[in-house]
Order: C-alpha cells, then sequence, then structure tokens
C-alpha cells in the first residue's frame, strides 16, 4: 500500500483529499445528530416543564382564592356574631346560609364551605352534606393540624345532597373572635378534585404519558387514573427518588425497563407538586426521523464529494505529471535547462520558478567562494585576537620585572595588579568563577585605583571564609567599587572610605559595597533606579556614563539568578551610598 502510494502524487492527494472531506462530512453528520437529539430532548422538557407550570398557575390561583374566601368568611360579621350568641339565631343561621351559598355559586372548583361550631349549634353549609371524611381525617392529623392556624388535608371523599359523591382536598382554620380571640369554630373550604383533574387534562399533556398532583407526604391528590388517588407516589413510581427543590427532571426506569423522563413543579402553596412522566420514547422516535434524514444528506454529500474530488485530482495532476516527465532525465552535474513557459497559473509560476532558481544557483557558486575566502581571513583574524592577550600580558610580566629591578615597589605593584585584573577579565570567555577570585580581582583593581588617588581613600575588605571556594557570576564587586571611588570618594575634598562585605545567610550569601563618599540626591537616585529595570534600548545610559555599569551588574544578575535577585542601591547625599546583592549558593562551578 505504501509502495502504490509512493509512486503517485495524484494518488496521495486523491486520499488525502478523500479523507479531508469524508471525516468532516461524517463528523458533521454525527454531530448535527446529537446536536438535533439534545435539542429535540431538551425542546420536549422545557415544555413539559412550562406546561407544569401553567398547571401550577391555575392550581395556584384556586389556592389562593380559597385562601383569601377563609380570611373573607372568617371575617363576616355576620358569621362572627352566629357562632358567638349564647344561643343559636335562626335568622342568622339563614342568612349565613345564603352567604355561603351566594359565595360558591360562582366557583365550580369549590365543592362545599362548611362552619362547624364549637357549641351545638346547627351546622353551616352551601349544601346538604350527606357524609364526608373529614371527621376522620381532622383525627388522623390532630397533632399535625394542633401546631398551626390552618392545613390542607389529605384527598377524601364527601357526599352532599346537590353534588353527590365527590372526592375532596380541604383548607381548614380555626375560627376565633375578633375581639375575644376564643375558640368559636372550625371552618373547612373543599377543592373539587375533578376540577382539578380537567386542569390536568385540559393541558395537552403528552398521551402515553401522565400528570399527577401530590401532597406535602407525596401522597396523590389528583391524577389520570383514579385507581391511584390518595395512594404515595412511590408506589406509582417505586425506584424514583425524592423530589428535591421547587423544581427537577430526571430520568425514570419503569419496572418495564422503558425509560421516562419525569419532571416536577413545586406550587407556592400548599406544599403540593406537580409531577409529570413523558416516556422518552416520543423524543426518540423524532430522533430516529432526525437520523435517516442526516443519514440521506450526508451520504448524498459524500457521492458528490468523492466524484468531484477525483474529477480535481485528474485535471490539477496532468500538467505535473507532464513536468516530473521532463526534469526526470535532467544531469545534476550541467546547468539547469530552462524550460518554456505557457501558462500563469501555479504549474505556469512553478516553471517560472525553476528557471529563476538555475539563474540562483549559478550566482550562488560564485558567493561561496567568495565566502570561503572571506572565512580563512576571519579565522587568521580570530588567531591573531588569540595571540594578542599572550602578548599584552608578557609585556605587562616584562615591565613588572624591569620595576621590581629598579626597586620601584609602587611601579611593580601597580602593574602586577594590573595584569593580574586583566588576565581575569579576559579568563577565555569564562562567566563564573570562585568568591575567592572574584574578592582578590576587585583587591587588584583596588590597589590600582588607591595609587592613582592617593590618599583619597582607604579600604576594607569582610568576607566570610566559607565563601571563598563557592562559585559565583564574575565582574560583580568591580563595577559597583568603581562606582564608589568614581563618583562617590573621589568627589569628596576629604579622605573616604571604602568598606566591602561578603556574608553567608543559610543557602544564600550577601554582598555589601559601601562608601562614605558624597552620596547621591533624591531625583538622581529614582532616575538610577529607574534605568536599573528598564528594557534594552529603552535607557538613556550608554556604555562609559555613569550608572551604565550598574545596570549591567543589575541584568546580569536577573539573567542567571532570576528576577528575584538583583542590585539594591541605597543612598544619601553628603554621607554616602550603599550597593548590596543576594544570589544563591552554588557548590559547583557552572
Amino acid at each position: 500500500m505504501k509502495r502504490w502510494l509512493a509512486n503517485s502524487l495524484q494518488r496521495k492527494l486523491s486520499l488525502l483529499l478523500l479523507i479531508a472531506v469524508v471525516l468532516p462530512l461524517i463528523a458533521t453528520g454525527v454531530v448535527s445528530y446529537w446536536i438535533a437529539s439534545s435539542l429535540t430532548e431538551e425542546k420536549e422538557k422545557q415544555s413539559g416543564m412550562n406546561m407544569l407550570r401553567q398547571m401550577g398557575d391555575r392550581l395556584d390561583f384556586m389556592v389562593r382564592d380559597v385562601e383569601s374566601m377563609s380570611v373573607f368568611i372568617i371575617g363576616e360579621k355576620d358569621i362572627q356574631q352566629y357562632l358567638d350568641n349564647e344561643r343559636a339565631d335562626i335568622t342568622l343561621f339563614a342568612n349565613n346560609i345564603g352567604f355561603l351559598t351566594n359565595l360558591v355559586f360562582s366557583k365550580p372548583y369549590i365543592s362545599n364551605v362548611t362552619i362547624t361550631p364549637t357549641s351545638d349549634f346547627p351546622v353551616l353549609s352551601n349544601t346538604t352534606i350527606v357524609h364526608s371524611g373529614l371527621t376522620k381525617q381532622l383525627e388522623e392529623r390532630r397533632e399535625l393540624m394542633a401546631g398551626r392556624t390552618k392545613g390542607w388535608t389529605s384527598l377524601y371523599e364527601n357526599q352532599t345532597s346537590a353534588d353527590g359523591l365527590k372526592r375532596v382536598v380541604s383548607l381548614v382554620r380555626p375560627i376565633r373572635s375578633l375581639s375575644k380571640f376564643q375558640m368559636l369554630g372550625v371552618l373547612s373550604i373543599s377543592l373539587d378534585e375533578a376540577e382539578m383533574r380537567k386542569i390536568i387534562k385540559g393541558s395537552g399533556w403528552e398521551k402515553t404519558g401522565f400528570v399527577m398532583i401530590v401532597d406535602e407526604n407525596d401522597r396523590i391528590l389528583s391524577g389520570d387514573s383514579a385507581d391511584w388517588l390518595n395512594r404515595s407516589l412511590y408506589e406509582r413510581l417505586p425506584h424514583a427518588g425524592p423530589l428535591i427543590g421547587n423544581e427537577g427532571v430526571f430520568t425514570y426506569a419503569a419496572e418495564n425497563k422503558q425509560e421516562n423522563t419525569v419532571l416536577y413543579h413545586k406550587l407556592s402553596q400548599p406544599e403540593w407538586k406537580l409531577v409529570g412522566v413523558i416516556p422518552t420514547g416520543v423524543y426518540t422516535s423524532q430522533n430516529r426521523f432526525v437520523l435517516t434524514v442526516t443519514a440521506v444528506a450526508i451520504g448524498i454529500a459524500l457521492l458528490l464529494s468523492i466524484a468531484l474530488v477525483l474529477w480535481f485530482i485528474r485535471w490539477v495532476t496532468r500538467p505535473l505529471a507532464g513536468l516530473a516527465v521532463k526534469m526526470k532525465d535532467i544531469n545534476p552535474d550541467e546547468p539547469l535547462p530552462a524550460f518554456e513557459v505557457k501558462s500563469s497559473d501555479e504549474v505556469g509560476l512553478l516553471l517560472h520558478s525553476y528557471n529563476k532558481l538555475g539563474d540562483r544557483i549559478e550566482r550562488l557558486k560564485d558567493q561561496v567562494q567568495q565566502n570561503e575566502a572571506k572565512k580563512k581571513e576571519a579565522d587568521i583574524l580570530a588567531l591573531q585576537a588569540q595571540i594578542n592577550p599572550h602578548f599584552l600580558y608578557n609585556t605587562l610580566s616584562s615591565i613588572h620585572w624591569m620595576a621590581l629591578m629598579n626597586k620601584d615597589q609602587r611601579i611593580a605593584g601597580m602593574v602586577g595588579a594590573l595584569s593580574d585584573f586583566l588576565r581575569f577579565s579576559l579568563n577565555k570567555g569564562e562567566e563564573f568563577c570562585s568568591v575567592q577570585q572574584e574578592v582578590s580581582h576587585a583587591q587588584n583593581y583596588v590597589t590600582i585605583m588607591s595609587i592613582r588617588f592617593q590618599d583619597k581613600f582607604s579600604t576594607e575588605f569582610y568576607i566570610d571564609p566559607d565563601l571563598n571556594g563557592k562559585p559565583m557570576l564574575k565582574l560583580l564587586l568591580q563595577p559597583l567599587i568603581e562606582n564608589c571611588i568614581m563618583h562617590g570618594l573621589q568627589k569628596k575634598k576629604e579622605k573616604g572610605h571604602l568598606y566591602v562585605y561578603g556574608e553567608r545567610h543559610g543557602d544564600t550569601m550577601t554582598f555589601v559595597v559601601e562608601d562614605t563618599g558624597v552620596g547621591i540626591g533624591e531625583e538622581k537616585l529614582r532616575e538610577v533606579r529607574r534605568n536599573l529595570n528598564a528594557a534594552s534600548g529603552t535607557s538613556s545610559l550608554e556604555p562609559g556614563r555613569s550608572g551604565f555599569g550598574l545596570r549591567n551588574v543589575h541584568q546580569r544578575l536577573q539573567l542567571h539568578y532570576g528576577a528575584d535577585t538583583g542590585l539594591t542601591i541605597e543612598s544619601e547625599s553628603g554621607i554616602g551610598t550603599r550597593f548590596s546583592f543576594t544570589i544563591p549558593i552554588r557548590e559547583e562551578l557552572l
């Protein structure tokens, strides 16, 4: 297979372009199907949740209406007077019956309103109650109802002379005297479960699914089937988890292994929830349709793409194949022949570039010969540059011995210090040295400068002996000493002092160069500190000027030891200047 591909550019391009076209098309199809499936499922869930919210709003309206009605009834003057009398008043009884009947007349979702006095007065109700399960509800929920002023019952049966047998759920609340706050009776307003079921059936919920209303104890108050009323939600959905929060969605697998999507929405009051169940088959059937459409579209696109790719590759590679035949017999030892250019497309540009390449090769041959000659000349200059330092050392050594022979110790000392100073500075380009070598180099410099500026300053070195063998970056102390001498001590009228310290602190060593010179003014000190951190090319300093050596030391410290290191400058005009830096201790030379 590799050999078959290697022998033909057309086959390589065909394979690569087919892969480049086919894979994205397939990936696009897969992603499109996945997105469409996710959107379908999400849309179905969102639609279901919106339906639950709409049902919840209608149920909330009914519940709030019952709550408002209960407050209105309790505050009614005739109701209060009837219940608070010492004996039953038939006129008030009749008026209150009429009042309750008129109040309930326009509200079909209210089955009945009943007021039971604490005394032996006749019960007030908008209809005659033949049988009621409310008494049993209150007995079962006595402890629950005793701790709050009102509450909703579970579902129970209620039979009246007007409507017959109905399933209802009631709001029960005590009636107290508005003046004495004593217990006068109990008010119950019953919601008709059939009206609640109408709201569910009229919502347009998916026919293969169902919706239930459950109370705070997860018992079913209303739903699609009367067989499940007043039973636990977890009997119908055995393995469902608790309904946590105000809203939620989760996937539930029924006993027949069919997956369902369960949605729930909590009413604002009381602690009821609407629970809706949608079989996943509702949107998976839509997904199958999307999959079929996507597969057909991708298949047609693949066939068209393959045909177009093969035709395009054949059209592009035909002139290149002809060019390959012509170039196959070219002798590399002879000048490249020029080809006639007949087109202005990429192939024509390729031939034109080939012709330019031939001319360029001829010019490069001459240039290579010239470069070889220049290289030899550069090698000779490099050799001479290597010889010059040795000549300088030998010359200084001769001057040193001549001074000794003439017994001129000062000249001999200065020349010897200069020789050692230059020898260390060059040092074959090495960047690191031991602390002892660095200090010796600084002392050689001080020796030279003390002869140059006689009686101008005195110098003291305090270096921890434990640091002598430790490696450090070379040429750090000398520029600091030079700055102290040239810009601090030399400008001072009286004699000054120069101190050089080297101390160890754990895994670091700190060096301090301090003078008692003229110091630096605040404005000048700010400028020097600013130039230390100036980016390359942005500083106003030039080699040889004040501050250039300090910036060089600062940047070399940060370059080799990290951004946390660097040069610290402290100065006070007329008192002196102090330079310091701290670097890590390394055990070996780098």
